[in-house]
């Protein structure tokens, strides 16, 4: 880049005027941080994190013309939102900008990366390339990581931070999130893999934040768990907790038999089989199996709607009589099992809450037709169900927002969405064309989906940051509501107060790592290193 181009910062300046793209007074304060310390900025969605992301590389590079802005986001769309955005908001040959992608040869990355000013990739192949030495980022004066909270363990961009560390001679990180974590030490485990040397957080409720946000309603809807469906919940019950006793019995399974845990014995156990063949741990392999299968169903007869529990179980007998498994064919076999599915087949009634919804969506779009909701389902048979319910509804255009990956289960198979085609959907929900986007945890991250009326949890989720995702879709511009419901003594219970707690625990976190950083020892530690 010619020096002379500089210049033209003054000409980006009005061009910012013109988009109305002035800061805000929390973004010129946390701008003023992002200039002299590698920052993790915490700030809702919908307050202008890309901003500070556009203002800090116009710094960076004003400084250090010669040099590269690499930004990185965890998925195509989103990388490619970041791309559109810099062309969008930035004077046309201001500088070189280059989209990374899979699709593009790592020999064409390599040509790329000697002339491009400004590099937009997902971390998979920045980390591929710095892998194989295709280049060195030590060129680099400004690393940019979206979703940062990813940072953790063997992901893409701890390895591209580490390389950073390492390689750059004019180190600057700006680390982006809504949500950085349920705990101190995950939180600090990403401060610690970016090199992080000052937090900056808001939330909206912070004075300087409270301003441009728009209320958030929120309203918890309970509904009761119908008798009907008790009885095949104690019968699953007596088949779980018989295993869960087997496997105490067999001295592999201590404490709380959460799912967690369940997972965590399973995953240990096939790993000393490998090594050393036990029959007392074969064994306990095939308990935990059963276990965390009825753990399946009764989440599915708790928390979702009765066409998914079904239809689970119709997969399981498929399973048995194609013999893919001694345990599901034991478990198939069992008179309590056997019963359960009976039962269900005879139920003349849909999961409470599916029957609640459908109320709440009714009653939303014949207050406003012109009302966007999203909801949030778990599992994608549920999805699927969702929005088959609602399109029974005059007025109702729902759709299913799903991922990429292709699904079985028991209404046959499912390829999930392209890239392209969440695109194209997403374009239909603006337009109006599609009302109600029915989706998967495929919405709760960086995509470019549009303000919308309400955000419906069909069920809690026991993370603090899916949870803080999730609501993020609204109460933006405008009035937004939050509805969340929950099944009365079922897992909806536990799994909202576990978000819950994790939620504040987060931010008690986030504060304390914030004054530890803000702290004058923590400046004289610095020096002394």
């Amino acid at each position: 880049m010619e020096p002379k181009d500089i210049n033209n910062y003054s000409n980006f300046l009005t061009k910012m005027k013109e988009l109305k793209l002035i800061p805000r007074e929390y973004q010129s304060a946390i701008y003023k941080t992002c200039e002299e310390k590698d920052c993790l900025v915490i700030l809702p969605t919908g307050t202008g994190k890309t901003l500070l992301a556009l203002m800090l590389t116009i710094q960076r590079f004003k400084s250090y013309p010669l040099q590269k802005i690499l930004i990185l986001a965890p998925t195509k769309p989103l990388i490619e939102q970041h791309f559109e955005s810099f062309k969008k908001n930035l004077p046309e040959d201001w500088a070189d900008m280059q989209l990374f992608t899979g699709k593009t040869p790592a020999t064409k990355r390599k040509e790329i990366w000697e002339t491009a000013e400004f590099i937009f990739s997902t971390p998979q192949c920045i980390s591929n390339d710095l892998k194989k030495e295709l280049y060195k980022l030590d060129e680099v004066s400004l690393l940019v990581f979206d979703e940062c909270h990813r940072c953790l363990k063997n992901y893409a961009y701890n390895f591209v931070a580490q390389k950073y560390k390492l390689q750059a001679t004019n180190r600057r990180v700006l680390a982006l999130t809504a949500s950085p974590g349920g705990d101190k030490k995950t939180i600090q485990e990403v401060c610690n893999n970016l090199g992080i040397e000052a937090v900056e957080i808001r939330t909206r409720e912070s004075p300087d934040v409270k301003p441009y946000l728009q209320e958030l309603e929120f309203e918890k809807i309970e509904v009761d768990f119908p008798s009907d469906f008790l009885e095949i919940k104690l019968l699953l019950e007596k088949i779980y907790n018989r295993k869960v006793s087997e496997l105490k019995h067999r001295k592999v399974l201590f404490g709380y038999p959460s799912k967690t845990m369940l997972l965590k014995v399973q995953g240990k156990l096939m790993s000393e089989i490998k090594r050393k063949k036990d029959l007392n741990k074969m064994l306990a392999v095939s308990a935990t199996a059963t276990a965390l299968k009825i753990s399946h169903a009764l989440t599915l007869l708790e928390t979702q709607t009765i066409s998914s529990f079904l239809a689970y179980l119709k997969d399981l007998f498929k399973q048995s009589a194609e013999k893919k498994s001694k345990s599901v064919q034991k478990l198939t076999k069992m008179p309590e099992f056997a019963k359960a599915f009976s039962l269900t087949q005879v139920l003349n009634q849909e999961h409470p809450k599916l029957i609640k919804l459908k109320e709440i969506v009714k009653t939303q779009f014949e207050k406003n037709p012109d009302s966007k909701i999203i909801i949030f389902a778990q599992f994608r048979e549920t999805v699927r169900t969702i929005s088959e319910e609602l399109n029974k509804i005059p007025q109702i255009k729902a759709d299913n927002f799903v991922g990429q990956a292709i699904k079985d289960h028991g209404k046959g198979r499912t390829t999930g969405l392209k890239q392209k085609e969440q695109k194209a959907m997403i374009e239909k929900f603006k337009s109006g064309e599609i009302n109600v986007l029915v989706a998967t945890s495929i919405a709760e991250e960086g995509l470019d989906i549009p303000e919308v009326s309400e955000v419906i949890f069909y069920e809690p989720i026991p993370s603090a940051i899916r949870k803080i995702q999730r609501a993020g879709r609204t109460a933006r511009l405008s009035k937004g509501k939050l509805k969340i419901l929950i099944t009365k003594k079922t897992l909806d219970e536990t799994f909202h107060y576990v978000a819950q707690n994790k939620e504040k625990r987060m931010h008690t976190a986030i504060d304390q790592i914030k004054k530890e950083f803000d702290s004058p020892f923590k400046e004289i530690q610095h020096t002394l290193l």
